[in-house]
């Protein structure tokens, strides 16, 4: 991605963060800005989003074949595969410990009166109910994993499903030698370059989106939840800040071999995007661009690691549902034994594998722990007032992870040394 167009997004996120505050003091809910609301930055926000999410599937399906189809060994898919798995699993499990430390430390639910709670719970109990998901175990969650039917898979959003399809579609062009088999992956080639291609013609329009985006966000959030939850929110923000830049820049320098200061200068456009738009899925393009033009990783290495991690490697998230599972546990004078806490903890790793990668995908799994644990899953609407903002920081601390991935995963597969000047 281009410098300017990078600046201007910073830009445009500055711009709709301070015009949306300013209105949201001057007007509240007045009907006025509302109005605004609901008829000009919102749509527009969304859009774009749509968009983006339009084009997300045709490029999931594509770039992760393609990533496995060039490998053309299944033992070096193994390998990434494992190193990939290997990963996740270990940040993941650091991620959700250190939320668990630091909500443990800070305790940011005590000391809520009861009518504020009762008040919060009410204003968002519709939308808490909606994120309450029926429970599964682990073996329907496996049996998930492979389609019935992957074009109902694919309408459905099963990103997960989506993500096996395309992986097998990928195994069966390496053990196809034949000519069809290769005209189907230029076929696939052809269909990555057109979908970057159209990504590319909408990323122009960030700027505008990202502004209007961040307008409905802060215009919507009352200074009375954010009185309320504060400490909740700098619990969050702190704990994926300590992981953002203490964790990931330990990994990246000691695993891949990369200065800090440069992989974050590289990767400030996907970091951008991600923070902006709240999903793993939609910045998937931008991350891509950045792996492989700013980074110079291998695309078969980049495709591979950064799709499957766009929906598997959500360490953020992971953060976050173990951080607002212990605050609501306080809110509500549950007292969570260690056991229980470690319970926390393997589900919240779970958890950041099965996440949606969109807005608002960690609540259902939320909403799930809750019931688990004894707390009531109403008190997910608690946190909804503040969630978008929330959204936006484990999302870029996803995106970064993933990043962070792919720089590891590539010098173990070779690729030349990270500290190289590029142009």
């Amino acid at each position: 991605m281009r410098a300017g167009l990078s600046t201007r997004m910073l830009l445009g996120l500055v711009a709709g963060a301070v015009a949306g505050s300013a209105a949201h003091v001057a007007f509240g809910d007045s009907p006025a800005l509302q109005a605004v609301i609901t008829y000009g930055t919102a749509p527009i926000g969304t859009v774009f989003l749509r968009l983006l999410f339009m084009l997300v599937l045709p490029l999931v399906v594509s770039a992760l074949a393609l990533g496995v189809a060039e490998l053309r060994d299944l033992g070096r898919l193994g390998r990434i595969g494992w190193r990939t798995l290997v990963y996740t699993v270990a940040v993941s499990s650091i991620a959700v410990a250190l939320g668990v430390a630091m909500v443990n430390l800070l305790r940011p639910g005590e000391g809520m009166s009861p009518a504020v709670r009762e008040r919060l719970t009410a204003r968002a109990a519709g939308a808490a109910v909606d994120a309450a998901p029926a429970a599964a175990n682990g073996v329907e969650f496996m049996v998930r994993l492979v389609p019935s039917n992957v074009v109902r898979a694919m309408a459905d959003g099963d990103m997960l499903a989506v993500l096996v399809f395309a992986l097998l579609l990928g195994i069966g062009l390496v053990l196809t030698p034949s000519a069809a088999a290769r005209s189907f992956e230029r076929g696939l080639q052809g269909l990555y370059d057109v979908t970057m291609r159209l990504l590319e013609l909408v990323i122009r329009a960030a700027p505008v989106a990202v502004a209007c985006l961040l307008f409905t966000a802060t215009g919507r959030l009352g200074y009375d939840v954010l009185r309320q939850l504060g400490w909740f929110v700098a619990t969050v923000v702190l704990a994926l800040g300590v992981h953002q830049f203490g964790v990931y820049a330990l990994a990246v320098r000691w695993l891949g071999g990369m200065a800090p200061r440069r992989f974050y200068r590289d990767v400030r456009p996907a970091m951008v995007t991600a923070f902006s738009t709240s999903s793993s899925n939609a910045t998937l393009p931008t991350a891509l661009e950045v792996a492989e033009q700013n980074l110079r990783l291998p695309p078969h290495v980049s495709r591979f690691v950064l799709t499957i991690g766009s929906t598997a490697n959500q360490n953020g998230t992971a953060l976050y549902e173990g951080v607002t599972v212990l605050f609501l546990a306080q809110l509500y004078g549950v007292e969570l034994a260690l056991a229980q806490q470690v319970l926390v903890v393997c589900i919240c790793i779970l958890g950041g594998v099965g996440t949606a990668g969109v807005p608002g995908g960690s609540l259902p799994v939320v909403a799930m722990i809750l019931g688990l644990v004894g707390i009531p899953p109403d008190g997910i609407g608690i946190v909804l007032g503040v969630d978008r903002l929330l959204d936006m920081c484990r999302t870029t601390v996803n995106v970064t992870g993933d990043l962070v991935a792919a720089v590891i995963v590539a010098r173990g597969e070779g690729a030349p040394s990270a500290e190289e000047p590029h142009g």
